[in-house]
């Protein structure tokens, strides 16, 4: 937008995080309702945050990921750890442009009760550091069978086990066969990375998955996926893969091609809704759109094709007024920041102009509701709200990232956000915001902002915050 926005001071925390249900029901029976377990390396019951700084495209840097412990009092800065190829124990060798990091994972692999990272990059096969009392380590590092891609966690046949998705496709031999899909590998692992089984889809002849959204949508207790596809600039229809106790059902269902989001109860009804941004057909578009979430609301049978509401900044209660590059949606996260049982929505606006200040960026947290997710009450927070450390500036792109995680243990979620961009000692080396849920939504009262120079990490041009583990 190109008038300043007006900041409020509530936003929804992340789902509380807690330990998944064992068994499935049926589609008949109650829904059981949707649960994000906690990330948690050290099992001290707070949220810690992954930050990912992986440099541009054509950088220098071969990227590093750096942890952020969870306190009573929040992230805690003075303690966080880096890691990177070069780290003892890590697998592989840094390269310059190997976007160590470029995705990350986080779920208890090997069934510890200390949640375990996943790694992937351009610079080999995907690595898992593994969780324990004290936190992260490089030692005793697994590398996974397939090498970096997009890469989410979930629970797809409903035992308590955490699984990954990955696009990695079990090729046929066959020169004349392209087909191409997605790799379910079923928890627990072993410390050497092995899965305790694994299950190949085939996605499309012509594309194989861009990215995934993972959660219950259907209440039966297991996971779900939504892919999202495309082939050049060509945008295709995003599909629904149900989760159940013999695993991912291989017959999909259509949806409207989207990227990215997530899928919480926004409504409480016991069933997770699945929330996206809506890009229309063309990749190449995005970059020139106002921005659009869509909401599916969840069912029995998964996303409703019915019930559906779509957002944008032009909606009524939402701040802001939605123009060309805008991108609202570009992150999504989704959680209950002010404790009332229903999730909330994080949206990252990267391309917001603030005043004249071109791509500034910004974040709004919409808020659930008994009738669903709308504008009622959402607020707005960027670098020039009052309260929040720093100054808007040209192509911060703030809000690229955003993240709702309980990481001060209140039961309500804190909104954690990034701008790869930002300007420190040197330029694009990134920087992050930390705002606390209460029971009124976001409040800037302690909010805490810190870049990679105060972790000790790595600072020239490394883009931090570029991703945020999940």
């Amino acid at each position: 937008m190109r008038r300043s926005l007006t900041a409020a001071l509530a936003v929804t925390t992340l789902v509380t995080p807690l330990v998944l249900v064992a068994a499935a029901g049926s589609a008949s029976a109650a829904p059981v309702p949707p649960r994000t377990p906690l990330v948690d390396f050290n099992h001290d019951g707070y949220a810690d945050l992954v930050f990912s700084a992986v440099g541009g495209y054509e950088g220098t840097t071969p990227g590093q990921v750096t942890v952020v412990y969870g306190s009573a009092s929040g992230p805690v800065t003075a303690h966080a750890k880096t890691f990177g190829r070069a780290t003892p124990g890590v697998p592989g060798d840094p390269e310059s442009g190997g976007r160590f990091g470029q995705e990350t994972a986080a779920a208890d692999l090997d069934g510890d009760r200390y949640t375990d990272l996943v790694v992937s990059g351009y610079d080999g096969k995907a690595v898992v550091l593994w969780g324990s009392a004290a936190g992260l380590s490089g030692q005793g590092s697994a590398e996974l069978p397939w090498n970096g891609g997009h890469v989410t966690a979930g629970d797809f046949n409903g035992d308590g086990k955490r699984d990954l998705v990955t696009v990695d496709f079990p090729r046929s031999g066959d020169p004349n066969n392209d087909d191409q899909g997605m790799l379910i590998s079923y928890g627990p692992f072993t410390r050497e990375g092995k899965a305790a089984s694994t299950q190949a889809v085939a996605t499309s002849r012509a594309f194989g998955p861009g990215g995934f959204v993972t959660g219950d949508i259907t209440g039966d207790g297991a996971d779900d996926i939504v892919s999202n596809h495309g082939f050049e600039e060509m945008a295709y229809a995003s599909r629904f893969w149900a989760g159940g106790k013999d695993g991912v059902n291989t017959t999909p269902k259509p949806l409207a091609a989207s990227v990215g989001g997530a899928i919480a109860d926004v409504d409480k009804d016991g069933y997770g809704d699945l929330i996206v941004r809506d890009i229309g057909n063309n990749f190449e578009g995005m970059p020139y759109q106002k921005g659009t979430i869509l909401i599916k609301y969840g069912t029995a049978d998964g996303p409703s094709t019915t019930r559906t509401a779509k957002i944008t900044q032009d909606t009524a209660g939402v701040p802001g007024v939605g123009e060309e590059g805008d991108e609202f949606g570009s992150s999504i996260s989704a959680g209950d920041v002010n404790g009332d049982g229903y999730a909330d929505v994080a949206v990252g606006i990267l391309g917001e102009d603030i005043e004249s200040v071109a791509d500034a960026g910004s974040t709004v947290l919409l808020k659930g509701s008994r009738t669903g997710l709308t504008g009622t009450g959402a607020q707005a927070f960027q670098q020039s709200t009052t309260g929040v450390p720093g100054a808007s500036e040209k192509e911060d792109k703030f809000g690229s990232q955003v993240l709702l995680s309980d990481t001060n243990k209140d039961g309500k979620a804190d909104l954690t956000a990034t701008a790869p961009l930002e300007d420190g000692t040197y330029a694009d080396s990134g920087a992050a915001w930390h705002l606390r849920g209460a029971a009124g939504g976001l409040t800037v009262t302690g909010i805490t902002s810190f870049g990679p120079k105060a972790l000790g990490a790595l600072e020239k041009g490394v883009m931090f915050g570029s991703w945020l583990a999940r």
